[in-house]
């Protein structure tokens, strides 16, 4: 299998949803940008606590592409270490987090690839602890319209590797969409939908198994 390891903000890239100006809608709201310190802190931590208390999800995907395609499936997600996105057929691509790496299967390539979770942005929501500062910094707090968050976050060390829009309902809290914007432009936005907390989710989900014939890529 290849080793190629990705721009840290490039994992979560790798699926999206709805269309890319669904979020250009938000931030070009009328509401602007939260400014007060002592709130700001308290909107971080509340996101912080709501994302640490998720130990397993399963969500419809919507992914839109940067060429205009768009692509959707099963999201899984087992805290900490592992998730898996599976696409619905006729496409076969599916990305596994099995605890060590993230794991890639190309399928109009036939191929692998695979990176070093910690090299990665899916670390950002597999660690045991979820932090947003520290490796992560937030650059943005908005809150577009009544009942919805926006946090905008870059790597602290890299800052010009690109950033992470993440989008949450309120009440209660809930992550429904992120975007990535990597070092080049590129745009990736993922939404999720139905999603559901708590369920038991089979372990073989999380195990990296290319198909039948291409074990070894």
């Amino acid at each position: 299998m290849d080793a190629k390891p990705r721009n840290v903000f490039s994992a979560l890239a790798v699926t999206a949803i709805l269309t890319l100006a669904s979020f250009g809608a938000y931030a070009q709201a009328a509401t602007t940008e939260i400014t007060d310190a002592a709130e700001r802190k308290a909107i971080v931590a509340q996101a912080e606590k709501y994302l640490n208390s998720i130990t397993t999800m399963q969500s419809r995907f919507t992914q839109a592409n940067q060429d205009g395609s768009i692509d959707s499936g099963v999201f899984y997600l087992s805290r900490p270490g592992r998730l898996r996105f599976q696409y619905d057929p006729p496409k076969k691509d599916y990305i596994v987090a099995d605890g060590l790496f993230v794991h890639f299967w190309d399928d109009s390539m036939k191929n692998g690839s695979d990176a070093p979770i910690g090299a990665t942005l899916a670390d950002f929501l597999l660690k045991k602890r979820i932090s947003l500062s520290g490796d992560l910094k937030v650059t943005g707090v908005r809150r577009p319209q009544p009942g919805t968050l926006v946090l905008t976050l870059i790597q602290t060390k890299n800052p010009e590797a690109g950033d992470l829009r993440l989008l949450f309902d309120e009440a209660p809290m809930q992550l429904v969409k992120w975007r990535v914007t990597d070092g080049t432009g590129n745009i990736t936005e993922v939404t999720l939908s139905n999603t559901q907390a708590g369920v038991k989710l089979d372990p073989r989900l999380f195990v990296y198994k290319p198909p039948k014939g291409y074990e070894g890529k």
